[in-house]
């Protein structure tokens, strides 16, 4: 494998390599890629000190493909409490591909701490990695990010899984924890997929994740179910974990249709 990162930066654009592939088109990126690269560019934006990021919702609005992106970003709302933030992807044609909109928020003030009091899986080290048979390759999993299962594993329905970028996600940066939780978020219904990946899609066309503390460390937990409503619509729903505990939650809604 030749590619050394998931996306080369050149004169202001991203060249997308391999490394971003996905399991659904050979052409496409995994949507855990484009997630973490636009994250990048919003932890860019200027921010007063104290504001941390709360919640990030992307729309994927076509297939992300390889190659050249460019990548924007803006404070839409400014604000020394609250920030609205708006980014968006485009492909080397000028359409865009990706939309996304965050929110930063002052960290709590209160003086007392509070959880839903869920307990933190067991850690990556006795996790089983991921080993892939898949019609093509590279693919952004397991290649560029490794995966460990600790709970359930891929078709199984509900599943935990460790998440670790093996790659830089920018060629010549290391990825920030924000960075990885973003790369790691999106793989929800992959995880806890209740379907045959041979028979049917079950694709999300968007992401939202709110995150109640910094993640720290390499590695990122995805804890998910995914749930099918008759006549109704798939939802995948995450509990996402760094190895001192939990740091937020992951929603995505799912077009489920038979291949």
């Amino acid at each position: 494998m030749s590619e050394t990162a998931v996306f080369l930066s050149r004169d202001g654009r991203f060249l997308a390599t391999a490394l971003a592939q996905g399991p659904w088109d050979e052409g496409a990126q995994h949507g855990g890629a484009p997630s973490a690269l636009l994250m990048r560019a919003f932890e860019r934006l200027p921010a007063p000190d104290g504001l941390l990021l709360a919640r990030i919702t992307y729309e994927f609005l076509r297939p992300v493909p390889l190659g050249e992106l460019s990548v924007k970003a803006s404070v839409v709302r400014p604000g020394k409490r609250v920030q609205l933030l708006d980014g968006s992807i485009v492909d080397s044609t000028g359409v865009e591909v990706v939309r996304a909109r965050a929110l930063r928020v002052r960290a709590a003030s209160a003086g007392v701490a509070s959880d839903d009091g869920a307990a933190p899986p067991a850690g990556p080290q006795v996790g089983e990695e991921l080993y892939l048979a898949a019609p093509h390759r590279p693919l952004f999993a397991p290649d560029a990010i490794e995966v460990r299962f600790v709970a359930g594993s891929f078709g199984g329905g509900p599943a935990t899984a460790w998440f670790r970028l093996r790659h830089p996600l920018v060629a010549g940066e290391e990825p920030s924890p924000l960075q990885r939780l973003a790369a790691a978020a999106d793989f929800g219904n992959g995880i806890s997929a209740v379907l045959s990946w041979d028979d049917y899609l079950f694709i999300n066309p968007d992401l939202t994740v709110y995150v109640q503390r910094p993640p720290v460390g390499e590695w990122i937990a995805v804890q998910a179910r995914t749930i099918i409503a008759a006549e109704g619509i798939g939802t995948a729903e995450s509990t996402i974990f760094d190895e001192r505990g939990r740091v937020g939650r992951a929603t995505q809604a799912l077009l489920v249709a038979p291949r």
